[in-house]
């Protein structure tokens, strides 16, 4: 955000979100002294005197408390009773737009008043006023397609934006200058990020906005761009996506390079532990080499972005989930030695976090409903094909067999618990919880632990359970590891020795100031 002489935006420190500000020609951050850290930032009032922000390390909610924090420095007061996943206001000051869920809703700029603007069928998020207050525009993703809306603020006139530009849609997170003449958003196309302009349309008879007009060009990602108040530049923030490998050495005590440092992601290994499999950054194209990284080998090609890979029992075969914009998550097979890839089922629902049981045989994986927003694990018959729901599976996500096949583990849907299905006694029973989340678990080689990663909250922490106890115990802290954020979420895996596998973020993310000539 911008208020003409200073940049203010949300950083990430080793010490947790920071909100700092920097001068529009550039020089030293400074941060914004807070009562409290992981404050985020939304919006800056028409006024300049304010900051918009919310607690980004609240657990469990997409929407978040909203606080108002005074310029340039005090204390941050609550937005009435508001809690949301976005917000902003109004140019004039009066009005209030924010996301929660999956509607928007219009509140009074002091958050008052609420009330429901119009309802969708997936999550709005990124919604801003037009200058004359007139309009809101927002994006929301649907089927891995990201596409921009506007609706009046008196909730007529619900649209889509730019229908038929791209199929499907890669557009999101629009401003306007503050003349209203320009729309500026940004597009996705294969591995690029680019900034748009579309002119808009003056008078009475209003029509839709003409054909967008490309401002960037690579090698940047280019994200959330903010006209400056005068209409001369562009803020924007340019990314080069980069990661590098780390193991936890638990004798040093610290992260090492591993697998000389790759920019990968999502490792996996063979039962042997000879071979390995990852998807790469920036691309997300799958690979495999031996664990010395010899004999390198591609699996797969863009346009597909792939997660999760794993490998069958006899070192084969390699699952992954694969999706390309506007369509679900599918699971694929395909060999180890290369070829083309084998789509597991054929039905258009989202297959996620393929598990081969340790036979070989079946294969368990989470099934979401996007539109009856339901969850629950799935077996499927590797030879028949056939797929059935595992019982009481409903509300639980990211399947895991013990490597004796005796249980499964499942993670509900708050990622706060850890459920244990035994094969034998066909029942579901808690194994632990963890109010800080469990993320990216797995089992130990041996079968007797359970480790997995507290990622959200002020303590980021590595943890393991023993099979038959409920005590977590905590390992190490993962507070100074800077962790890439992916697809799905921060990645974390089991090496062969049980070692904990990490992606630390090397990318360079830098905010510019771009000279534009909009006329």
């Amino acid at each position: 955000m911008t208020d003409g002489s200073r940049i203010y935006v949300t950083q990430v420190r080793p010490e947790g979100f920071a909100l700092v500000q920097v001068s529009v020609t550039g020089g030293d951050t400074v941060v914004i002294p807070t009562p409290t850290s992981g404050l985020e930032l939304m919006d800056i009032s028409p006024d300049h005197s304010q900051l918009l922000v919310s607690d980004s390390v609240v657990t469990g909610n997409i929407d978040l408390p909203l606080w108002v924090l005074p310029l340039p420095a005090g204390s941050p007061l609550r937005l009435g009773d508001l809690a949301a996943s976005a917000a902003s206001w109004s140019r004039d000051g009066q009005q209030l737009v924010f996301t929660k869920g999956s509607a928007l809703y219009l509140a009074k700029a002091d958050g008052s008043n609420p009330r429901l603007l119009v309802s969708m069928q997936s999550l709005p998020f990124a919604a801003s006023f037009s200058p004359d207050g007139k309009r809101i525009r927002f994006s929301m993703t649907q089927a891995n397609a990201t596409s921009l809306w506007e609706v009046g603020s008196d909730g007529s006139g619900l649209h889509q934006l730019f229908t038929g530009w791209h199929n499907p849609p890669v557009e999101c997170c629009g401003r306007w200058t503050a003349d209203g003449r320009y729309y500026i958003f940004q597009s996705a196309t294969g591995s690029e990020n680019n900034l748009y302009a579309a002119r808009e349309s003056t008078g009475i008879l209003r029509s839709s906005s003409p054909q967008p007009v490309q401002l960037t060009t690579g090698p940047l990602l280019y994200f959330n761009p903010v006209p400056s108040l005068d209409g001369k530049k562009l803020f924007v923030q340019g990314t080069q996506p980069r990661t590098e490998v780390v193991r936890y050495d638990g004798v040093a005590k610290q992260f090492v390079p591993f697998l000389g440092g790759i920019s990968a992601t999502d490792l996996a290994f063979s039962r042997d532990g000879k071979w390995v499999t990852y998807s790469t950054l920036p691309d997300a194209t799958l690979w495999r080499s031996r664990v010395d990284g010899s004999e390198r080998l591609q699996l797969t090609q863009s346009p597909w972005v792939i997660s999760l890979p794993r490998w069958s029992p006899d070192g084969n075969q390699i699952a992954y989930m694969a999706s390309r914009p506007g369509k679900p998550w599918k699971i694929f097979l395909v060999s180890a030695q290369g070829g083309s890839p084998e789509e597991l089922l054929s039905q258009d629902t989202d297959e996620v976090d393929p598990a081969w049981s340790p036979d070989g045989k079946r294969m368990a994986f989470g099934r979401l409903s996007r539109v009856a927003g339901t969850h629950n694990i799935q077996m499927v018959d590797l030879k028949t094909r056939q797929v059935s729901a595992l019982p009481g599976s409903d509300g639980l996500f990211s399947p895991r067999f013990s490597p004796d096949g005796r249980y499964l583990t499942a993670i509900t849907l708050d990622s706060k618990g850890i459920m244990l299905y035994d094969f034998q006694t066909e029942k579901w029973s808690e194994w632990a919880t963890d109010p800080g989340g469990v993320n990216y678990g797995g089992w130990s080689s041996d079968g007797r632990y359970f480790y997995f990663d507290v990622s959200v909250g002020r303590n980021p922490a590595c943890r393991r359970v023993k099979l038959g106890e409920h005590r977590v115990e905590e390992l190490y802290s993962l507070k100074d590891l800077r962790r890439f954020f992916g697809t799905w979420g921060q990645w974390g895996g089991l090496a062969p020795d049980n070692s904990r596998l990490y992606t630390r973020d090397a990318s360079t993310q830098e905010i510019y100031a771009l000279d534009v000539d909009l006329p």
